[in-house]
């Protein structure tokens, strides 16, 4: 399938998504999301389109969406809307299995996905429509197109969804692809964004408010807010700054996180290069276990975004590191977890051969690894992996991984 024709089926199955969600019979509506900017800005936008169209929302920020909340979440809930953004496309049928047709779900993900077998469960990823997650479509301009067609008013926060589009990885050799371009575009129109070239490179620049900023320069301040802050209100402050603009208070704060986040990270360098990663052969790894607190864990893959291209991390190997998921879900209270996250990262040079096909992507062993074990898989990408496993299993999935990866490649070989 092409991507114009994955797309209008893609379309297509939007407009049939809302059409079963104006017939359900409720207005009550629970809004779950992910941390990073791709899933604070789906989670603004959705905020701002179901409020004005009369919904009353219940918004919750996640890491992921574990086993252990979903099992709470649809346990202590029924006739309601429930809306995941940027995170549940691939475990639907857990999703179903929960759910037990009790409320009408609808899910907006761009990751990789697998099909619902349950009428009460809409599966809107567009990976299940041949759009690549990590090349045509966010999750935010996913969600942008759900609430476009919803009520086309919502054009004017066309530049909320641009904003996560430009932040998760889309940001390819200085341009814009697919319908995260067109999406950039209906922003330009409505006269909150614009581009100019600066040195041969394309500048996005977006209105928060009163304020201008570089998306490129400032996304990874509410990458910050989301994740650093996650337990301290910071998707949030994320998500006012969205809603109301940034001001010079909101930037205090940013910054305050900021420094915990350079304290915590520097700490952390200098005990990696005093000690020698873990090797498996393909895959060097590391284990953080709670030094990363009070931070949440999305950190450990952004730990690994800046150290992957350093001179003592093997630039042909992939990386990965854990750290331990807290007792505690904001919003849902303290849940059990024994669990440990595992992110996964690779040097600009491992990352462009396995986009180029010359190695496996990390969505192609990690997730298999951690179901092999009983972990958690639900949301990966070729260059980006994140799963979940219990504590104390941590070298014994790096070993089934490596074992996988290399069947991997001994076919890509053949």
């Amino acid at each position: 399938m092409n991507i114009d024709e994955g797309l209008k089926q893609f379309l297509e199955s939007v407009k049939q998504g809302i059409k079963k969600m104006k017939e359900y019979n409720s207005k009550e509506l629970i809004l779950l999301h992910h941390n990073d900017s791709d899933g604070l800005s789906s989670g603004a936008l959705l905020l701002k389109a179901f409020q004005r169209a009369g919904y009353n929302v219940k918004r919750f920020s996640l890491e992921k969406p574990y086993p252990a909340v979903l099992k709470k979440l649809f346990g202590e809930n029924s006739g309601k809307i429930i809306i995941f953004a940027d995170f549940a496309g691939k475990i639907a049928p857990m999703i179903s299995s929960l759910n037990k047709g009790k409320n009408i779900v609808i899910i907006l993900d761009h990751h990789e996905a697998e099909e619902s077998k349950d009428i009460s469960v809409i599966n809107l990823d567009p990976d299940l429509f041949g759009l690549k997650g990590d090349r045509d479509i966010s999750a935010s301009v996913v969600c942008y197109c759900f609430v476009k067609e919803l009520d086309n008013a919502n054009k004017d926060i066309a530049h909320i969804a641009a904003f996560g589009g430009i932040a998760d990885f889309y940001h390819i050799n200085n341009q814009l692809y697919s319908y995260n371009k067109l999406c950039f575009e209906e922003a330009v129109e409505v006269g909150l964004m614009r581009n100019e070239d600066k040195n041969g490179k394309e500048q996005f620049f977006i209105m928060l408010g009163k304020k201008e900023v570089n998306v490129v320069d400032f996304y990874p301040m509410i990458d910050i807010a989301g994740g650093v802050g996650f337990y301290d209100g910071g998707p949030e402050l994320a998500i006012s700054i969205f809603l109301e603009g940034l001001t010079e208070e909101k930037l205090l704060k940013l910054r305050e996180l900021k420094k915990t986040k350079d304290h915590i990270f520097n700490k952390e360098l200098e005990n990696l290069k005093k000690n020698s990663l873990n090797d498996t052969g393909n895959i060097q790894w590391f284990d953080v276990e709670n030094r990363f607190s009070p931070m949440g864990v999305k950190m450990i893959g952004v730990f690994l975004e800046e150290i992957a291209d350093m001179d003592f991390i093997d630039p042909d190997k992939y990386l990965s590191g854990f750290m331990f998921v807290p007792d505690n879900v904001p919003g849902f209270g303290n849940i059990k977890m024994g669990q440990t996250k595992v992110s996964m990262r690779g040097s600009h040079n491992l990352s462009s051969k396995i986009i180029n096909k010359k190695m496996p992507g990390m969505n192609e062993f990690l997730p298999e690894a951690t179901n092999n074990l009983g972990g958690f898989a639900d949301a990966s990408h070729r260059i980006t992996a994140a799963t979940t496993i219990n504590i104390g299993k941590e070298k014994e999935l790096m070993e089934e991984a490596q074992k996988i990866l290399e069947s991997k490649m001994k076919k890509m070989e053949d």
